[in-house]
């Protein structure tokens, strides 16, 4: 047997860190002396292994006690599950340090295949394993929840890019879009269906009210305070989600160079307008 802080000491995991674990009911020690000294034998170890592998792959406390409370949870099976995602995580750093190699020699690399999406993907696969009561609430079946999955795989590629430009890195896209998933499947739309055509009015409004004069200056403090507020709606309408630090530079840019952009924005308000809403957002942003 060994002590809690004898645990401590050979895994890494502080002292209080365990106790806490203890305290959620995630780790407990296999016998509590009379004098209340937690003491931990090697099946407990193997659990506490078991639970920083799950960390190590972002799972939260919450999401790694629910798989190990489940009835079925196979330790066998999970550590080669483990194992497998782990590989992947390491294939992609080891091509992300040579894609970094690359760009520290000053070679032009914007290929964003090396920014590869298994870690969202596998975020997607276990809510379907964890939330399948929610999912069949919110979305009707399992198979939209499928069918929404096979779509963003079919995309995988140009999700990436924004992922990259909007979040800064695939990590903190996958955390934001966890998080959004989670609130999604606890409370449903952000939106209610009823509110979508009001807010859309009031964009359009802010919108039609930026571009009213494209020969405005888009530093000037009359467009800086539509701008800002236009900016600051939409924000509110996102209702908590994070939609990335790069969001709105992102944004800027899509609207001076994407074809696509320039094209459905300009028909909507006016040739040129997709560039001035590009170039005023830059002009706000830069004088914050």
């Amino acid at each position: 047997m060994m002590t809690v802080k004898q645990v401590s000491a050979l895994t890494g995991v502080s002292v209080r860190t365990l106790q806490f674990y203890d305290e959620i009911g995630l780790f407990k020690p296999t016998t509590v002396t009379d004098a209340g000294y937690r003491l931990y034998d090697e099946n407990a170890l193997e659990i506490l292994q078991q639970i920083l592998f799950f960390k190590e792959l972002d799972f939260t406390l919450k999401e790694i006690k629910t798989i190990m409370e489940n009835p079925q949870f196979d330790k066998t099976e999970a550590f080669a599950k483990q194992r497998e995602l782990i590989l992947i995580k390491r294939d992609r750093l080891n091509n992300l340090l040579k894609l970094l190699d690359k760009l520290v020699k000053g070679e032009k690399c914007m290929d964003f295949k090396d920014f590869d999406m298994s870690g969202y993907f596998r975020i997607l696969a276990d809510f379907k394993t964890t939330h399948r009561d929610k999912i069949i609430k919110q979305l009707g079946n399992m198979e939209n929840f499928d069918d929404m999955i096979s779509d963003l795989k079919s995309r995988e590629d140009e999700i990436a890019e924004m992922a990259i430009n909007q979040y800064g890195s695939l990590e903190n896209y996958t955390k934001a879009m966890k998080k959004s998933l989670a609130d999604f499947l606890d409370n449903g739309p952000s939106v209610d269906p009823s509110e979508v055509n009001s807010l859309l009015d009031r964009s359009n409004a802010l919108t039609r009210k930026l571009t009213a004069d494209l020969t405005k200056d888009v530093s000037s403090p009359e467009i800086r305070e539509i701008t800002g507020e236009l900016i600051t709606y939409v924000n509110e309408c996102s209702r908590g989600m994070d939609m990335g630090e790069n969001y709105w530079p992102n944004m800027a840019d899509l609207y001076i160079s994407s074809p696509a952009y320039i094209q459905a924005t300009d028909k909507q308000y006016g040739e040129g307008a997709s560039k001035y809403i590009g170039f005023a957002i830059k002009a706000y942003l830069d004088f914050q």
